[in-house]
């Protein structure tokens, strides 16, 4: 049924790599062998299609419908570039961006793609930043904000940060059509290590992000924040504890289908944190060992994946395992998107 949840992620099982669509349960709809491991996608829902992105610095990824008709379609970056692991479509299904790095020029670019044509890349867009991580369409439909996370990486260098002493993060938001800046903030300079890198939005049309830090360990600054156009970024750091517990590092984020909850991962803490859209104040949190992927459920409830192979039912108060980690179940990898 076209109207029933399904659920899109990459996973390792064994020394295969997969990317699978489930349903709420946790079972399988489609299974999809990778070449690489992957990390998170685009999707087009009312077309019922999707791009899978292998993980930064990644050079590869296929485009297929959700639903297992026709044959894949692989993609691989323009010379000089890679991808970052994310990306979306344009509400028209016409164009597929993705986030990429120019990485002998040190930029961070935004390849465009034409998504009826076979994906053929026609063109990209300057993101006014180094190291593109997640990007997000804004609810005007024209807009969209990048992630500039700040962090240089080359494919030749596997995942070695390059440029830490001399990050810049920012929030982006470009003319998806033009790509043109149409705004950019920063958070103070004292924060410049504070790696901006995951968006989800809310119901009021706020950005919420969250950051993954690469100063030193002992620092404890707030990880998750929330933008409004036109105003300066504000943080949240939560609870003392619930800061520590997230051990500087937030690898996903989901708003409820409600749009006034946000869930925040970390598999360093082995956490998911809930967060109240309109205070910014921490709800509660859950625990699932090594869980990063996070995806709204219903009204409160998110549907949380682990790399152990666990998949959660969550709220603020409360866990239901669906799936139980362990015994030979394929662990998933960063990050779960809910198709429509």
């Amino acid at each position: 049924m076209l109207d029933e949840p399904l659920f899109l992620g990459a996973r390792v099982a064994g020394k295969a790599y997969e990317v699978a669509v489930i349903d709420e349960r946790g079972r399988d709809r489609l299974v999809l062998p990778v070449e690489a491991r992957g990390h998170s996608f685009a999707i087009d829902a009312p077309r019922r299609l999707a791009v899978a992105f292998a993980r930064s610095p990644g050079r590869h990824a296929v485009a297929f419908d959700v639903d297992g008709k026709g044959e894949p379609t692989a993609i691989v970056t323009a010379p000089g570039r890679h991808f970052f692991g994310h990306g979306i479509f344009t509400p028209d299904g016409r164009l597929m961006l993705a986030s990429e790095s120019d990485y002998e020029a040190g930029e961070g670019v935004t390849g465009v793609y034409d998504a009826t044509g076979g994906f053929r890349r026609i063109g990209e867009f300057r993101t006014a930043g180094i190291g593109p991580h997640e990007i997000v369409l804004m609810p005007d439909g024209r807009t969209v904000c990048v992630a500039n996370g700040g962090i240089l990486t080359h494919p030749d260098y596997e995942r070695l940060k390059l440029n830490l002493d001399t990050m810049k993060p920012n929030l982006t938001y470009l003319d998806a059509l033009t790509g043109e800046t149409v705004e950019q903030v920063t958070l103070a300079p004292e924060l410049h290590k504070l790696s901006i890198r995951h968006l989800t939005i809310d119901a009021a049309g706020a950005v919420w992000f969250g950051c993954q830090y690469e100063g030193d360990p002992a620092d404890r600054p707030a990880l998750v924040g929330r933008h409004v156009r036109g105003r300066e970024p504000e943080l949240f750091p939560g609870p003392a504890e619930t800061l520590r517990a997230l051990d500087n590092y937030i690898g996903s984020m989901a708003i409820d289908t409600s749009g006034t909850i946000v869930a925040t991962s970390s598999p360093r803490g082995g956490l998911i944190v809930f967060w109240d859209t309109a205070t910014g104040r921490c709800l509660g949190q859950q625990q699932i060992a090594d869980g990063c992927g996070v995806a709204p459920l219903q009204q409160g409830h998110v549907l949380a994946t682990s790399g152990r192979g666990a998949i959660d039912d969550m709220t603020a108060a409360a866990s239901l395992q669906i799936v139980a980690p362990g015994g030979g179940v394929p662990g998933w990898d960063n990050h779960l998107r809910r198709i429509g």
